[in-house]
């Protein structure tokens, strides 16, 4: 009962428009490309993770007459006429079959891409115009959330998640299992995923950062003054950081970075030569009261090889942070294979962390704000693959799981709007499995009076203050775009 909500908020902000105006998969019969995106867009939301889990989402006769109803709000008697005559025969469903869904998403597939792979290389297929039409989409979106909430920086984070899958088509890993790799761009102050980029397993993290980068901003919406980047150690490519730094781009000039960078034998020669008095503790706040970490950090001197050759080169301040091991057993160092660098100072083992920025913060400043990207980006991941429809891909051709990443992208972008403009305070925090308790999958009784379908709760429901609250700010937003 919660899922007419959406579809209030969905045609608030001009959903169905976007996706008329920028989706030419359907020809005049049949599904419209607005009936079928919503209609998985939905799926994500009530929390199905695959085509076949439309067959129980149909099976809901309540939600089944609201949808219909909901298609035809707002729509002239001759618009009614022209969408009754897409169809040769009588429909009879509210959502579209399992069949015409991967139909509909065949045609994200090009064939002719998949014939310019060659083996053992990183390979990124250029997305068809369906494809781009998506991205298209969620770039009104994130618009509807920028015209409504203004933020005028943007910090982006920009980071890789694995989707594992036993699809045969899909190449190993540096895991060593089946998975795609999607590249993901992630607008912090807003928690909207600005852009993605769907890639295969193989494809390092790092391949054409930059790229990616320039086309996440292209999707900025207006009002945006300043952009702000954070990466991990993927991220460290001397061409980003350049770009950045040199102003390069026409629209945001120099951005500001805090990016992961290589702890290569240099980097440690280089720490090596920090003063032990040099070396400073970080400190999180506990009740109010900084309490010490048991990291450190220190500025580094040092020149990467990449960038040493020229004088009129960019030049970078690194930091670097280091925590104590504990301390082992004569031997075990050699029987231990460690995921992070050490560095051995004064008798001391430590295991050792670098940053690159531009930005003449507070180290310890830089370093809390440069790891908040662990946070609510690799949240996202979570969400996308556990909570949404993004862990389990329809089918074994590489188009048609893009489709299927990016309307999750559309549905995780559509709950943020719900939360931050209908739901407000306390539920922008909330994940899906407390949205789903709390807010969609509610009994309700679907009543027709005066021409006007009705959707009844339970009498003293806890629910029914929420809904009612929410649709009330959905109506003033309205206003307020109509304004």
């Amino acid at each position: 009962a919660g899922l007419p909500v959406y579809l209030d908020l969905a045609h608030m902000i001009g959903l169905s428009d976007s996706i008329g105006t920028h989706m030419h998969v359907r020809g005049s019969q049949g599904w419209t490309d607005e009936q079928i995106l919503e209609s998985l867009i939905l799926l994500n939301l009530a929390g199905g993770d695959c085509v076949e889990d439309l067959t129980r989402l149909e099976k809901d006769e309540g939600f089944g007459r609201v949808l219909r109803r909901v298609e035809l709000k707002g729509l002239s008697r001759k618009e009614r006429r022209e969408q009754e005559r897409r169809w040769r025969k009588e429909r009879r469903r509210a959502l579209p079959s399992q069949s015409a869904v991967f139909r509909y998403l065949a045609a994200f597939h090009d064939a002719e891409q998949e014939k310019q792979r060659i083996s053992g290389k990183a390979f990124i297929p250029v997305p068809n115009e369906h494809l781009r039409g998506l991205a298209k989409v969620n770039k009104d979106l994130v618009g509807a959330m920028q015209k409504r909430h203004p933020e005028e920086v943007a910090t982006l984070d920009m980071d890789a998640t694995l989707v594992e899958t036993r699809k045969k088509s899909a190449l190993f890993c540096y895991d060593g299992y089946r998975a795609y790799q999607p590249f993901n761009v992630w607008w912090a102050e807003q928690e909207m995923i600005l852009y993605t980029e769907f890639r295969d397993g193989n494809v390092p993290a790092g391949y054409e950062q930059l790229r990616v980068f320039k086309e996440a901003l292209g999707y900025l919406p207006e009002g945006v003054e300043k952009v702000r980047l954070r990466s991990d150690t993927a991220g460290y490519q001397h061409d980003l950081l350049g770009y950045c730094e040199l102003g390069k781009d026409e629209r945001f000039g120099r951005i500001e970075f805090a990016i992961g960078c290589d702890v290569t034998k240099e980097f440690k020669k280089s720490v090596a030569q920090v003063e032990e008095s040099d070396w400073k503790p970080i400190f999180r706040k506990v009740n109010g009261k900084l309490v010490k970490t048991g990291r450190e950090w220190a500025e580094v001197c040092f020149v990467p090889n990449a960038i040493g050759h020229s004088k009129k080169g960019p030049e970078y301040r690194y930091l670097a942070t280091r925590e104590a091991l504990q301390m082992e057993l004569p031997g075990m160092e050699l029987q231990r294979d460690l995921p992070f660098q050490t560095l051995k100072l004064s008798k001391q083992n430590y295991k050792i962390f670098g940053t690159v920025t531009n930005m003449d913060w507070d180290g310890e400043a830089l370093i809390h704000w440069q790891h908040e990207r662990c946070g609510k980006s690799e949240e996202a991941h979570a969400v996308m693959k556990e909570d949404l429809a993004g862990g389990k891909l329809p089918s074994g051709k590489f188009g048609e799981n893009a489709a299927w990443w990016w309307i999750m992208i559309l549905a995780l972008n559509l709950n943020a709007l719900m939360k931050r403009l209908a739901l407000r305070k306390s539920w922008v925090s909330k994940r899906m499995k407390a949205m789903r308790f709390s807010f969609i999958n509610l009994p309700g009784r679907v009543l027709e009076h005066a021409r006007n379908l009705i959707v009844r709760l339970a009498n003293g429901h806890p629910s029914l203050e929420i809904l009612l609250a929410a649709r009330s700010r959905i109506m003033g937003l309205t206003r307020e775009a109509s304004g």
